[in-house]
C-alpha cells in the first residue's frame, strides 16, 4: 500500500496492547510490573555498587557480573517507558520512529545478554580447568576487550533491523500485541515482502543465541570433564558450586527463550495472552532473578552485603 505521495504507508503511531482480553485488573498488573522493575533496578544497581566499591570483588568473575547487571538495567529501561505508560497511565500509543528505537534496544540488550553469559562460562572454564593462569589469562584489558566485542557484535547485527522495518508498508493496522515493540510483532502488521526481514531475523538468532548456547554447553562439558578428574569428592563439589550461580542465570535466560520458540512453532493456535505472558517472562524475569541468584549463591557477594548493611556503629 502506498501513501498519497507514492511512498510506503507508515502509521504515525502504533497502538500498544496491555494484556489481550484483560479488561479489568489493570491496576494489579501495573503493581506487579512496578514491583518487578523495582526489584530488577535496585538489585542490579546494588551489584554494580558492591563490585565498584569493594576491592575484594575486583576480580574477573565480578567484572563479568557487572556487565550482566549493566545489560539487565538496559533491558529494564528499554521496556519501562511504554509498559508504565500502558498499565499505569492507560496511554497506549507510541510514535513510529520511537517504536523502532525501542525495538532496536530491546533486541540488542537481549542478544548482548547471551554474549555476556558465554563470556561468563569462559571465566568459569578458565577458573576450574586452568586456575593457576586465571589472573594472567583474564586480565582487565582482555575483559574490557571481550565486553566491547560483545557490544560491537550485538550492535552491528541488530543495526539493520530498524531500516528493514522502516522500508515496509503497514496495511494490516497499527495494533501491536504487547506493551512494547518487538520485531516479530511488527512483522504481523506489515505487508509487502517481509522475506528479507524473516531470513535476516533467523540468521541473527542462529548467529547469537544458537552459537552462544553451543559454546556454553561445550564449556560446561569441558568443565565437567575436569571436575570428574578431581580425586576428592569435596573438591569436586566445591568446584561445581562455583558454577551454580552462572548455571542458574543461563537457565533463567534460555528456558523462557526456548519456551517462546516452542509455543510459536508448535502451538500457533495458542491464545494471544499466552504469547504475551511468555514474552514478558523472557524480558522481565532474568533481570529480576540475576541479582537475587548471585546474592544468594555467591558467598563473596553475600559477605559484602552483610558487611555493608551490618557495619557496627562507631
Amino acid at each position: 500500500m502506498l501513501g498519497l505521495n507514492g511512498t510506503p504507508f507508515q502509521p504515525a503511531t502504533f497502538q500498544l496492547t496491555g494484556i489481550p482480553g484483560m479488561q479489568t485488573g489493570q491496576a494489579w498488573v501495573a503493581l506487579v510490573f512496578c514491583i518487578l522493575y523495582l526489584i530488577s533496578i535496585t538489585g542490579n544497581l546494588t551489584i554494580l555498587a558492591l563490585v565498584t566499591g569493594e576491592p575484594a570483588l575486583h576480580q574477573p568473575m565480578y567484572y563479568f557480573l557487572s556487565m550482566l547487571s549493566l545489560n539487565d538495567l538496559g533491558v529494564s529501561f528499554s521496556t519501562l517507558p511504554t509498559v508504565l505508560a500502558v498499565f499505569c497511565f492507560n496511554y497506549h500509543h507510541v510514535g513510529f520512529d520511537a517504536c523502532l528505537v525501542q525495538m532496536f534496544f530491546i533486541h540488542t540488550f537481549s542478544f548482548m545478554e547471551s554474549g555476556i553469559l558465554l563470556a561468563m562460562s569462559l571465566d568459569r572454564f578458565v577458573a576450574i580447568c586452568d586456575p593457576l593462569r586465571y589472573a594472567s589469562v583474564l586480565t582487565r584489558n582482555r575483559i574490557l576487550a571481550l565486553g566491547l566485542g560483545i557490544l560491537a557484535k550485538s550492535f552491528t547485527t541488530l543495526f539493520p533491523f530498524p531500516f528493514l522495518v522502516k522500508r515496509l508498508p503497514f496495511c494490516k493496522g497499527n495494533v501491536l500485541h504487547h506493551s512494547y515493540c518487538l520485531h516479530p510483532d511488527l512483522m504481523k502488521v506489515a505487508c509487502g515482502d517481509i522475506r528479507v526481514n524473516n531470513i535476516y531475523g533467523l540468521f541473527v538468532v542462529i548467529f547469537t543465541y544458537g552459537v552462544d548456547s553451543v559454546f556454553i554447553l561445550l564449556s560446561y562439558a569441558l568443565i565437567l570433564r575436569a571436575v570428574l578428574a578431581i580425586a576428592s569428592r569435596e573438591q569436586r563439589l566445591k568446584a561445581l558450586n562455583t558454577c551454580m550461580s552462572h548455571i542458574c542465570a543461563v537457565l533463567a535466560f534460555y528456558v523462557p527463550i526456548i519456551a517462546v520458540s516452542m509455543i510459536h512453532r508448535f502451538w500457533k493456535s495458542a491464545p494471544p495472552v499466552v504469547h504475551v505472558m511468555m514474552s514478558s517472562v523472557y524480558l522481565f524475569v532474568p533481570p529480576m532473578l540475576n541479582p537475587i541468584i548471585y546474592s544468594v549463591k555467591t558467598k563473596e557477594i553475600r559477605r559484602t552485603i552483610l558487611q555493608v548493611f551490618c557495619k557496627p556503629q562507631s
